[in-house]
């Protein structure tokens, strides 16, 4: 058995032939940590085996979909390495989702069970699961107070395993996770993502950072994003050790990072603006990090970054829909790019026609990769979605970028109509709904504006209803119980009309340009 995971044969790309893989060759060496759970490698298929055997006895079979709800907890890992196992597909769900959300994910993906944490039981009150296919709801700890489960869907307690069984005869292009993406003109995109998909993400994010069998390494970041996901298949592959951690403190950061004994972090964007805040102190070299991840990082930041806490990060680019395909490294050349094309993909920048463009001019970022099922291979339910984005062969990405003669790529802005906000993408779509729910809104645009952490922050320009005053707290406290945290506006301008094209068609354009002014109501000190 090879120890070079871009040599495993094609037909050994799946989950459980990576467990098999790990088990052999890592056995007794730790695998991972988490919630106060730890595993060595030669657990994970045991592990995934048992787990496999409880959602067969609830009548979960291959090509079935699972939802789960919850934290950085060895639950998550368990549903999601049994449904693999078993030829299932796992859904992950945003913590942070609300009723109306959580409906639709279940309904569009339509997932039979649910794994759901019992502090989150509440959101399903707001939801009306008569219109999913959900059947079972599995509760993980112990709820606060009484709840019952709605008729025709059965409620118990998570189990601990079942009978274990055999894994499934999954071949690569299978689906193994349906992932939701922010739409821009619509509702979240549900992204298949096959065996293949993930064991390349393993594998070329573990080559981007060096990863070996010694390296510990450690995320804050939540399990329902690949990025997390990601760093389980990373350790998996190579024999190192990830820790989960339940959630990311500022000031709690570098006393984590030495308690774990972490050698790669994982840092979103706006994360290491935060970090640099803090008051320096010997902590921040008292570790033993010695890289990490940090797309989205200012490059400014990311030098002072490492000029205080001696860590290299390292820019790339990798969508839900693709994979690491574009990368720095810690010998490149120049920094302020988004990174070099990377083995075994292609990438073209192309204006609206397709058509390549020559470097140094800005189009559309549209990739490829070489090997079979490397990508996702579409939106699940949406077959024009998939096909829009799929087109003449090439994953449109949707962000605007430029190609440098030296070959680097540097990201410019979103084509998308998208928002990215404290590492989510946010869809202006599904909170101009929200606004528009209101009774005192006519109008609305939602649109993202630039913040002091190098990030989006969502603002939403409206026009009121004739004779209605609009109080923007108000609003904001509306949203608040209907949007996840991150997608309630922070600005909200109140105007007497949008700017509009001779067909009617809201010009966003210049919202942004125009900004926030004196006159834009902030909601942060509210929410501070």
């Amino acid at each position: 058995m090879t120890s070079d995971p871009r040599a495993v044969p094609p037909a050994q790309r799946t989950l459980p032939a990576m467990l098999q893989r790990q088990a052999a060759l890592f056995g007794s060496r730790g695998l991972l940590r988490i919630a106060g759970c730890e595993w060595a490698h030669g657990d994970a298929a045991q592990a995934a085996a048992v787990h496999a055997g409880a959602l067969a006895a609830a009548g979960v079979a291959h090509g079935d979909r699972i939802a789960v709800m919850c934290g950085n907890r060895i639950e998550f890992l368990e549903s999601f390495l049994g449904a693999g196992w078993l030829g299932a597909s796992m859904v992950p769900v945003n913590t942070a989702s609300m009723g109306p959300q959580i409906e639709y994910f279940l309904a569009n993906s339509e997932a039979k069970l649910l794994v759901i944490e019992a502090g989150f039981l509440e959101r399903l009150a707001t939801a009306d699961l008569a219109r999913t296919a959900l059947r079972e709801i599995w509760i993980v700890g112990e709820a606060a107070t009484a709840w019952r489960a709605p008729e025709g869907v059965r409620a118990v307690a998570y189990p601990g395993g079942g009978e274990p069984v055999e894994a499934a005869a999954v071949q690569p292009g299978d689906p193994l996770a349906i992932l939701y993406t922010s739409g821009t003109t619509g509702p979240a995109k549900g992204v298949i993502c096959p065996h293949a998909q993930y064991f390349w993400w393993g594998v070329n994010s573990a080559e981007v950072l060096g990863v070996g069998a010694d390296d510990v390494l450690c995320t804050t970041l939540p399990l329902f994003h690949i990025n997390a996901l990601n760093t389980f298949a990373q350790a998996a592959l190579t024999g190192a050790q990830v820790v989960f951690e339940s959630r990311f403190s500022a000031s709690g950061f570098w006393p984590t990072m030495r308690s774990s004994g972490a050698t790669v972090v994982y840092l979103l964007g706006a994360m290491v603006p935060i970090l640099l805040a803090q008051p320096e102190g010997p902590g921040e070299r008292d570790h033993r990090v010695r890289t990490g991840l940090g797309p989205g990082v200012p490059s400014a930041a990311g030098a002072a970054f490492k000029a205080r806490t001696g860590v290299s990060l390292l820019e790339g680019y990798g969508s839900t829909e693709t994979n690491f395909a574009i990368a720095t490294a810690p010998d490149s050349p120049r920094g302020g790019v988004m990174g070099w094309l990377r083995p075994g993909f292609q990438a073209r920048v192309a204006d609206e026609d397709d058509v390549e463009l020559p470097p140094d001019e800005a189009g559309e970022l549209l990739l490829r990769a070489d090997e079979p099922f490397a990508f996702a291979s579409g939106y699940f339910n949406m077959p024009e979605k998939t096909v829009e984005a799929w087109r003449n062969l090439w994953f449109h990405t949707g962000d605007r970028v430029v190609r440098d003669a030296d070959g680097a790529f540097r990201f410019v802005d979103r084509i998308k109509d998208a928002i990215r906000r404290r590492g989510e993408n946010i869809s202006s779509f599904e909170v101009e709904q929200v606004l528009l729910s209101h009774p005192g809104v006519a109008s609305c645009a939602v649109y993202p504006v630039r913040s002091e952490l190098a990030e989006d922050e969502v603002m939403a320009a409206l026009v009121a209803r004739d004779g209605v005053e609009i109080d923007p707290a108000e609003l904001a406290r509306f949203c608040e119980g209907r949007l996840p945290y991150f997608a309630v506006p922070r600005y909200i301008d109140v105007l007497p009309d949008l700017p509009r094209t001779e067909n009617g068609k809201v010009q966003k354009f210049k919202l942004r340009e125009r900004g926030v002014g004196p006159q834009t109501w902030d909601g942060r000190p509210a929410r501070a």
